[in-house]
């Protein structure tokens, strides 16, 4: 992971810091993320666990406001340790750090809870936009951990069928919560959703909220592979 931009942008005036913890089980990547965090405007590190066991221990101690969980842990791994927390303390946000050898773990991650992922690559400024947006509630998944969750969640498949319409909806859905689903699997926010669609941004939330009681999804993290598991959307070309 590269430091280089760090420092670049200041945080709001007046704003805490976003606190956070790192949970990873090898030394160098638990460092260095921690180092890394402490030199990003706006985000303050708070602990280091070496498993998913040190991880809540440390997250009811510290209540973060994010924590970066890597999802391969002795002892108890991430998904286990994510679900407990999404459990215990459903407020504090995940970002799942994975690798490419990571893929069949990452839809698994997705039902436990965590609303980002990225890969262990990463750079700052990818860091600091996924710990704003997970602590803000929506999802941030980077481009290519979203290309390993399309291959796993589509089991080798090609390609997908258009988005169906009517009555061929999974769950109740209409055609409009269908393409609002979609805009979230691309990564929209709200009000991105309301720019496109042409409506305000509460009816936007609407069809957010509607849509996610009948996916049965807590975030939109589960609403993007809730997406791809039922093909109403198609995979991005590499």
């Amino acid at each position: 992971m590269s430091a280089a931009d760090a420092g670049e942008g200041a945080p709001d005036a007046g704003r805490e810091p976003l606190r956070v913890i790192v949970a990873d089980d090898q030394r160098v990547v638990r460092e260095g993320l921690t180092l890394m965090l402490g030199l990003i405007d706006g985000i303050e590190p708070v602990g280091a666990a070496a498993d998913g066991e040190e991880a809540l221990a440390m997250v009811a101690a510290e209540r973060p406001d994010v924590v970066l969980m890597d999802l391969r842990m002795p002892r108890l791994d991430g998904i286990e340790a994510t679900r407990r927390l999404a459990e215990t303390h459903p407020g504090i946000g995940v970002v799942a750090l994975t690798t490419y050898a990571d893929d069949e773990t990452i839809v698994a991650a997705l039902q436990a809870g965590a609303r980002g992922y990225l890969t262990k690559d990463a750079g700052a400024e990818q860091i600091r936009g996924a710990v704003e947006r997970v602590a803000a509630g929506e999802a941030a998944i980077d481009p290519a951990v979203q290309r390993q969750l399309i291959a796993a969640v589509q089991r080798g498949d090609t390609a997908a069928p258009p988005c169906p319409d009517g009555d061929d909806l999974p769950d109740g859905l209409t055609p409009r919560e269908a393409e609002v689903l979609e805009l979230i699997a691309a990564g929209l926010s709200n009000g991105e959703i309301a720019d496109r669609l042409v409506v305000s941004g509460a009816t936007v939330k609407s069809h957010v909220n509607h849509l996610f009681a009948k996916i049965g999804a807590r975030d939109r993290a589960q609403a993007v592979a809730y997406a791809y598991q039922h093909e109403l959307v198609a995979p991005a070309d590499d």
